[in-house]
């Protein structure tokens, strides 16, 4: 039993923004359809993280900010965890899994977590990966990042989820990468949601590239401070594409088999 789906939840997604909470229908709906033969990575434990504080104590951490990352994320992953177990079905075990950038940039680690992950199947489980915030220091991020660079002409950064999940899906050989996020897809025109495109393909990879290089003309801005938005989301699984996994693109609000099937609003990115 293979891998059939990567998939990928941003911050924004599982925030109300207007109500400074969690969406626990998000949550709600996810687990309903999150099953065996599914790898999840998921945002959302430092802003989750920051809220709880809030709540609690009617104030924001102030400091640094790196610090304050990291005790926002390190308070925040237990509630993400915690609401994922709530809602996926009983029958199934849920397995954590903190990476860091590292882990992919060594073959070795990056063997023992495709084995990890293929074992899921096959055991009921199903796994959700997440950065590993409370342990990554930026500044020593960049070094450990500029020594790897002398010595592998491609290096992962995970510096974003979209990043983590494209390169999970390519280790693990799976047939979907599903990006979810607070938009319904990609836009021609970011201001205009009528201008989604609902398919990119092509028969060859070199076609298939470019046409994604001439969408990424048109994206600009992002969901949130430190977030790439959609040029960085393309960059991030083109590679995915081009070796023939099927990326799509599109909103929570929608269930996982709508966005999959096509019948709802999403941007499908794929060989033909």
């Amino acid at each position: 039993m293979g891998i059939d789906l990567v998939g990928k939840i941003g911050s924004m997604a599982l925030i109300r923004r207007e109500e400074m909470d969690m969406d626990y229908n998000i949550f709600a709906r996810l687990g309903r359809e999150l099953r065996p033969g599914m790898v999840w990575i998921s945002s959302g434990a430092t802003e989750i993280g920051r809220l709880d504080f809030l709540r609690r104590t009617g104030r924001e951490l102030s400091g640094d900010l790196e610090d304050v990352k990291t005790d926002y994320s390190a308070q925040g992953q237990a509630i993400l965890m915690e609401n994922y177990r709530r809602f996926l079905a009983p029958e199934y075990s849920l397995r954590q899994l903190l990476v860091e950038h590292t882990h992919f940039n060594h073959p070795e680690t990056a063997d023992f977590i495709r084995r990890f992950l293929e074992r899921c199947p096959e055991q009921n489980a199903v796994p959700i990966i997440n950065y590993n915030d409370p342990v990554s220091f930026e500044e020593n991020r960049k070094m450990e990042l500029s020594l790897l660079r002398q010595n592998h002409r491609d290096v992962v950064e995970c510096v974003d989820n979209d990043e983590t999940a494209s390169v999970v899906a390519r280790l693990v050989h799976a047939k979907t990468l599903l990006i979810l996020t607070s938009a319904d897809g990609i836009y021609r025109d970011p201001a205009d949601p009528s201008t989604i495109v609902r398919e990119l393909s092509a028969k060859e990879p070199a076609a298939l590239e470019a046409a994604v290089r001439e969408l990424q003309k048109s994206c600009v801005g992002a969901s949130r401070q430190g977030a790439g938005g959609a040029f960085a989301k393309l960059n991030y699984i083109l590679p995915c594409a081009l070796s023939g996994t099927h990326v799509v693109i599109g909103s929570p609000r929608f269930h996982l088999r709508e966005l999959l099937e096509g019948s709802v609003p999403a941007t499908h990115i794929y060989l033909s």
